[in-house]
């Protein structure tokens, strides 16, 4: 079907909000609030633009055997205006680099949990043996305290009161 015939649905209806269209305009050097008339005459090309582009699209994909739309007929229906093409083009660029970003981020935090997880393994080997440990309240007064093993003898006072930061 023709874009053109499509568009009789949408008229009288504004298919993007008054705020984008007025921003938009704004920063191509209108003033901040542009008129009412200005905002649908935008919103009209710009739906206008966007349906005729999808159709191309489609009727591209249509001919390649599909029913989905690819990123390559996009490029298709482009392919009059180097312009808007190269935009197409850098924007998909842009989104494999942040994809590859995100895979290299996401791998290097799983080495970092894995760092983690062996060192701290490691420390719990170290301290195993009967190790001293100096806790935060303990380092500040100067005393030394060996940990010992959490039984059910462990709710004492002292504990309650180095939980409390009620230090005597």
């Amino acid at each position: 079907m023709e874009p053109r015939a499509r568009a009789g649905k949408n008229v009288g209806k504004m298919n993007f909000s008054h705020n984008e269209l007025a921003h938009l305009l704004y920063a191509h050097g209108d003033v901040k609030n542009p008129l009412p008339e200005t905002i649908r005459v935008l919103d009209e090309i710009l739906t206008d633009f966007m349906q005729s582009i999808a159709f191309e699209a489609t009727r591209a994909a249509h001919y390649s055997g599909r029913q989905k739309i690819k990123y390559e007929d996009f490029e298709f229906a482009f392919r009059k205006n180097p312009a808007f093409l190269g935009k197409v083009q850098e924007v998909f660029e842009k989104q494999k680099e942040i994809k590859k970003a995100r895979e290299i981020l996401r791998d290097g935090e799983d080495e970092i949990m894995k760092d983690a997880a062996e060192e701290e393994k490691r420390k719990e080997k170290e301290n195993a043996g009967g190790a001293v440990a100096r806790p935060a309240a303990a380092a500040s007064v100067g005393k030394t305290r060996v940990e010992e093993e959490l039984g059910e003898a462990d709710d004492d006072a002292e504990a309650e009161a180095d939980a409390l930061g009620k230090r005597r």
